[in-house]
């Protein structure tokens, strides 16, 4: 009889730590180990159940992320353990399996249980629960028939509140304001469960300004602790909501 896994009664985050290690990279000068992030010896730790990181496009974030979903044994276009669907994996651009070949990881312990969500594999993830289901006699969850949002909430309810580490690049992507609001609760309730490490890439303001949560800005000279006033997201909705009139039209003009 196979044996189950029991939960670990240790509280996350269970990564603790990752780096590069310059001797497995082959050629400094291909994608992605030329970017500004990985130019040096990169570090990045990780003290707290919830690690957020912010930063422009192209600085290196979702192919972070990918490297860690990578460690952590999950495909790199998202998905969980053993989610790997054939079609999805090439709808992306990914290099996550690329960059983690030269990354290292330190865990206390190592946990392979979890979740990599990508708004952009959502679909063909969310096809292939619905099919797993089916081919073993059950009710598929059928995420797909909901609005496209609420097929988010809905699969980050069922999937995101067990042991593991969960890895979101850029959840908001198709959620309002008010779910993103319900994805704040449901990121304290996975918080106070006390066995869920977050780690999480984003560009709104409301998810980045999660409370007691590690915040990161990617920039391209590296990763530096912020506060959400400080980051840019804030800074432009600041003057956005200030003025709004007055603040696309600026923008139009420029």
């Amino acid at each position: 009889m196979a044996r189950r896994h029991k939960p670990i009664d240790l509280p996350a985050p269970y990564l603790k730590r990752v780096w590069l290690e310059p001797s497995r990279i082959i050629d400094r000068a291909a994608y992605p180990f030329c970017l500004p992030l990985l130019r040096d010896d990169f570090e990045l730790s990780f003290d707290r159940a919830i690690t957020i990181i912010v930063g422009e496009n192209g600085t290196g974030k979702s192919t972070l992320l990918e490297g860690i979903a990578v460690l952590a044994g999950f495909d790199e276009a998202g998905g969980g353990k053993g989610y790997m669907p054939v079609d999805h994996s090439n709808a992306v651009e990914v290099m996550g399996g690329t960059l983690s070949s030269a990354l290292r990881a330190s865990w206390l312990p190592k946990i392979t249980n979890g979740w990599f969500f990508r708004a952009e594999s959502f679909f063909s993830v969310a096809r292939y629960v619905d099919q797993a289901a089916l081919d073993v006699g059950d009710l598929p969850p059928n995420f797909l028939s909901h609005s496209h949002g609420e097929g988010f909430l809905r699969f980050f309810q069922e999937r995101c509140q067990r042991q593991g580490i969960f890895i979101f690049d850029e959840p908001e992507s198709a959620l309002s304001p008010a779910r993103q609001m319900e994805f704040l609760k449901l990121m304290r309730r996975m918080e106070n469960i006390g066995h869920c490490q977050i780690i999480m890439a984003t560009h709104s303001p409301m998810l980045m300004a999660y409370p007691g949560a590690q915040l990161l800005r990617l920039t391209k000279y590296g990763l530096d602790p912020v506060t959400v006033k400080e980051t840019d997201h804030y800074k432009v909705m600041r003057e956005f909501c200030d003025d709004p009139k007055g603040f696309v039209e600026a923008a139009i003009e420029e």
